[in-house]
């Protein structure tokens, strides 16, 4: 492919991006892999060009542009020897002078007051940098400096004790250890959540959006002995729990969720559980740096939708807590709705509930809970809040 057809092909790309994201279909990444599953005479060179024409773009874009040639004409601003691919042979149509490009940003306009306060502006770039790729080790079954002898490239976590960092794009699926079960792929700040539950073997532990299970598996990993239940309601997603689990040795039952039943699906955990862990869809404005057209997907209803979801799911899991016990919340989100705000209303609607310190070595103060950024923290964006029952 020539380079003015490799910009062609980045707009049909991101065309199909731009649609799916406005109708809710698939990943920016599933998009790029099908484009080329179909045009097998693009070499591995040109697969990687148009990729990164395609993240460039959608990286640079806080909006969703109103087409992908739009999006391109934002990437000639910031390089204007792309100007000279259009018109080209196979290449993008000629230039016009009516032509509007997108504009570039950081977060979408209407987002800007949700944000948490502790995110200044200047903290906006670190949101849309490419993230490292963090693996968290099965100190069940090894430990990270012996690890770490593995991953010559690799670097120790700076906060979790679980972690070994390595450059972005680094792949570990056929790699000894992956497939021996003592590592696993979870950001830094997702291990942080793990660690802010403090689980113990004695416990029982409901993870009530355990989704394929990251958190479950770190809990395993961490309390051996614990009694734990990983529960979700999509089965796709929980389903792949079970191969990870044999593969890291770790015991974890698993149940589908047919929401609004809930409550009574659970009925045997109500008042049982030692720790339940709220792990609740979110904006996943946390995870805008691996997920860059999470900021084109989303809307002021889909937010609405899912700050009431959260609600609805910690009232359960409140139901869920024996007198004493705990129960942790987070979210990959930096909205103060999702995060801050939502405990805050919590607490207002149970009064009982104390909330605690959240014992990790990171984040900021934010209400009741710590957020964990990308700029201060070098993690995804999380929110986490640890409150108890009182007895």
């Amino acid at each position: 492919m020539t380079p003015a057809a490799r910009l062609q092909a980045a707009i049909e790309v991101l065309d199909e991006v731009i649609a799916s994201a406005r109708d809710d279909g698939p990943p920016a990444d599933a998009i790029v892999t099908r484009y080329f599953k179909h045009r097998r005479y693009a070499g591995s060179k040109d697969r990687r060009a148009v990729r990164e024409l395609v993240f460039r773009a959608i990286r640079r874009s806080a909006q969703r542009p109103e087409s992908g040639r739009a999006a391109a004409l934002g990437l000639v601003e910031d390089d204007p020897s792309l100007a000279e691919l259009f018109g080209q042979p196979r290449g993008p149509e000629p230039l016009r002078t009516d032509e509007v490009a997108t504009s570039a940003g950081f977060v979408p306009e209407w987002l800007v007051p949700e944000l948490s306060p502790l995110i200044p502006p200047d903290e906006w770039p670190a949101l849309l940098e490419r993230a490292p790729l963090d693996l968290r080790v099965n100190i069940a079954r090894t430990s990270r400096a012996e690890l770490l002898k593995q991953f010559p490239e690799g670097a120790s976590t700076p906060i979790s004790p679980w972690g070994i960092r390595l450059p972005p794009d680094s792949r570990v699926d056929d790699h000894p250890a992956f497939e021996a079960g003592l590592i696993e792929v979870q950001d830094e700040g997702s291990q942080l959540i793990a660690l802010a539950c403090v689980p113990n073997n004695s416990d029982r532990i409901l993870d009530l959006c355990a989704g394929a299970g990251g958190k479950a598996l770190a809990l395993s990993a961490a309390a051996p002995g614990a009694s734990i239940l990983a529960a979700d309601s999509n089965r796709a997603r929980l389903l792949k729990l079970a191969p990870r689990a044999e593969r890291a040795g770790a015991s974890i039952e698993t149940r589908l969720l047919s929401p609004p039943r809930e409550s009574e699906e659970l009925s045997d955990w109500r008042g049982e559980a030692d720790l339940v862990l709220v792990d609740a869809p979110c904006s996943g404005s946390g995870t805008w740096r691996r997920n860059p057209e999470g900021r084109w997907r989303l809307t002021p209803e889909r937010l609405d939708r899912v700050v009431a979801l959260q609600e609805r799911l910690l009232d359960i899991a409140a139901e869920l807590v024996r007198p004493g016990g705990r129960l942790v919340y987070a979210v990959c989100s930096l909205l103060s709705r999702e995060g801050a705000g939502q405990i805050e209303r919590f607490l207002q609607r149970h009064s009982s509930w104390i909330s605690e310190e959240t014992a990790i070595a990171g984040g900021r103060l934010d209400g009741a809970g710590l957020l964990l950024t990308p700029a201060h923290d070098r993690t995804d964006g999380f929110f986490v809040a640890r409150l108890r029952r009182s007895c």
